[in-house]
């Protein structure tokens, strides 16, 4: 864009002198520098205040806090206008029926031109339940009832279409004066699906379809139910919520019972696979069998305890397979410590192939027989505990169920 003095030079205008009429970019756009920032004034946060509720009273731009809630996005970016090319679309004030009232009362309110003549929007939250009817014959056949008259099922579909099978408005409607006969919402349940029913094996009887059936007496016991939960004392309550915790520590109990037994179970079927193990080792060590193959064939189907097992390729060094691997557990390492010491057994024997087996089973041996023997000890623990509750519920009488 060329200025006003090249302008003046392709033209031979001569150049005026005046400041005021040439336009440079100082003169579009302002000098910033030249603007002196106003010192604004350093207001600080009183003390006692929280950072949140400054705030709310003292933002970036300095402003004041709002009187109405606005949104959170507009403290942090400026709001552009949205222009649109389309033009506005014009509203009329016309008339309008609600289908819903049956009085015909005509209403006004703002509408959009291009909905004039449309049926009101609100029509279809008038929800119509199907209330259905009965004739005389059909009453005389197959509604009557020697609890009802004619009179009160009369009033009660009345009363139901009314107020659209809301039974606790019917309920407080109820003709009392006309009808002196104490009924009940559930009486009232109970006599309206009774006939509706009827009426729909009468009307349809080869329709699959099925209807609600009311069962009155579940709905008076749950009904008594939450009265008498309702009503309870402080001193109900402090019982239920014990008997709660009881029965959770019963459950609990029961669930490490059951625990206990399962390994017991397992240490009993291990004890019966070691020994037959052993057997089978026996067996297998009178014939003549290739080195690799006894190897092979020695080691038990379930151990208690994984050894190291060097598979793969390079060399190590026999010992290292009678090493106890850290999972083992202090407890079962000095309980095996101890066994070797009451038995005399080097705890560090010349780590032959043979030997290696065998101390590696010896321990396996161990660790089952130390299991066994803390299950046995559990077990006439609880068994005392027991014998000791019986005598003390039932004094006089001594606990001679098993003996172990």
């Amino acid at each position: 864009m060329a200025s006003g003095n090249d302008l003046r030079d392709i033209l031979d205008i001569e150049v005026r002198e005046e400041k005021e009429d040439v336009i440079t970019r100082e003169s579009l756009f302002g000098d910033k520098k030249k603007k002196s920032k106003k010192t604004e004034p350093n207001v600080k946060k009183p003390e006692g205040m929280h950072r949140e509720l400054w705030g709310l009273l003292w933002t970036d731009n300095k402003d004041a806090a709002p009187l109405f809630p606005t949104d959170s996005t507009l403290t942090y970016k400026q709001p552009k206008a949205k222009i649109g090319r389309s033009k506005v679309r014009p509203w009329k004030w016309m008339p309008f029926t609600n289908p819903a009232r049956k009085d015909g009362a005509v209403f006004y309110h703002w509408r959009r031109i291009a909905d004039e003549g449309l049926e009101y929007p609100f029509v279809r939250f008038n929800k119509i339940i199907d209330v259905p009817t009965y004739s005389d014959l059909e009453y005389q056949q197959h509604l009557h009832s020697d609890a009802w008259t004619r009179q009160e099922t009369d009033h009660l579909f009345s009363l139901c279409k009314r107020f659209d099978l809301r039974f606790v408005i019917v309920h407080d409607r109820w003709n009392r004066e006309r009808y002196p006969h104490k009924r009940s919402i559930e009486d009232l349940k109970e006599r309206y699906y009774a006939i509706c029913h009827i009426l729909h094996k009468l009307r349809n009887p080869q329709s699959d379809q099925k209807m609600r059936v009311f069962d009155a007496n579940h709905e008076r016991r749950r009904k008594e139910q939450l009265e008498k939960l309702f009503h309870r004392t402080e001193e109900q309550i402090e019982e239920e919520e014990r008997l709660v915790q009881e029965l959770k520590k019963i459950e609990q109990r029961k669930k490490e019972r059951e625990k206990k037994a399962m390994d017991l179970q397992k240490l009993i079927t291990a004890a019966d696979n070691n020994s037959d193990s052993r057997r089978s080792e026996r067996k297998i060590s009178k014939k003549i069998v290739p080195y690799k193959t006894r190897e092979s064939n020695v080691a038990p189907e379930s151990t208690s305890i994984k050894f190291p097992d060097f598979k793969q390729s390079g060399v190590y060094l026999r010992s290292q397979k009678m090493k106890l691997p850290i999972s083992l557990g202090q407890k079962k390492t000095k309980a095996i410590e101890q066994m070797l010491e009451e038995f005399a057994i080097e705890p560090n024997p010349v780590p032959t192939q043979e030997i290696v087996n065998s101390f590696n089973d010896l321990r396996q041996d161990m660790v089952l027989l130390y299991e066994l023997k803390i299950a046995l000890a559990n077990s006439e623990y609880e068994l005392q505990t027991l014998r000791h509750r019986y005598e003390t519920l039932a004094p006089g009488k001594v606990f001679t169920a098993f003996s172990c």
